[in-house]
């Protein structure tokens, strides 16, 4: 829907029902957005991918296409029981996968937690570490602080907003990329939906994971924006170090949407872990 972008399946689940599609023959790998994105972040590294794999993308739960409803769930727990129920749903036997932002915290949850079993997983600059709700995501906080303001903020300013809180990512977002991920937050229901993910954003859904990150025995990315203004870099040597035998990689001049700054690099590095060869 959004610049040839199109999310043509859905899936019900247990939590909700979900925006999906699927490129490409071969192994499965699945990838995951994180906030305040949406599938489309995977655009330029999906047609990579799909040259040798089954590629499966989907809206999390409350984002982009997705069902989204008040009082609704879309919490990292919740994402990741939602993806338990769509690897199941599917009908995929240990697929490979990748979860950017929040949804690296929603990739290892459901591994760990929810018993889900991948082949391999590759973690772009991850939601994991605590502290990762703090100072340098001061626009989350404001949301969060007052979440009544910007439910009803008119369209014109919100999108003010929203370009100022992508710029502390530090990420070069063309035109068409910006539009794609704030249209669906436009609207009543959309800002509603913005301030309900940006509220239940728990650390300790992410701290729950930490002390079983030593446990992980299959291969592990840790792929890190070296310019990443919304997560600091210095957390990927030390995830990495948490993760045995984890791989890591920086990716030189990029901010936290390393998709959207490095799109041929994280394609190539992803196809090349997902098919177990190393540089």
């Amino acid at each position: 829907m959004t610049n040839g972008w199109r999310l043509e399946r859905r899936q019900g689940t247990s939590v909700g029902e979900v925006a999906y599609d699927v490129h490409g023959q071969g192994p499965p790998v699945v990838l995951v957005h994180g906030t305040p994105t949406r599938s489309y972040l995977w655009r330029n590294v999906v047609p990579a991918l799909a040259e040798r794999r089954r590629v499966y993308v989907y809206d999390l739960l409350g984002y982009g296409e997705s069902e989204k409803w008040e009082g609704q769930d879309v919490s990292i727990a919740a994402q990741a029981r939602l993806l338990k129920d769509l690897v199941e749903a599917w009908g995929l036997e240990d697929p490979a996968i990748a979860g950017h932002d929040i949804g690296g915290g929603i990739v290892l949850r459901a591994q760990l937690l929810e018993g889900v079993r991948f082949s391999r997983v590759a973690l772009l600059d991850p939601v994991l570490l605590i502290p990762w709700l703090s100072a340098p995501r001061s626009s989350t906080w404001h949301v969060i602080e007052h979440a009544g303001a910007y439910e009803s903020m008119p369209d014109h300013l919100f999108g003010a907003f929203f370009a100022a809180y992508l710029g502390e990512a530090n990420s070069d977002l063309e035109e068409a990329a910006f539009e794609a991920y704030l249209a669906p937050w436009l609207g009543e229901g959309g800002r509603r939906a913005f301030v309900r993910q940006a509220l239940q954003f728990e650390e300790r859904h992410t701290g729950e994971i930490e002390p079983w990150l030593d446990s992980v025995e299959v291969p592990v990315l840790v792929a890190w924006g070296e310019e990443d203004g919304w997560l600091n870099p210095s957390q990927a040597p030390r995830l990495q170090e948490q993760i045995p035998g984890s791989e890591l990689k920086l990716i030189q001049e990029a901010g936290h949407f390393v998709q959207e700054d490095a799109p041929e690099e994280i394609a190539k590095v992803l196809a090349g872990f997902f098919s177990g060869d190393r540089e």
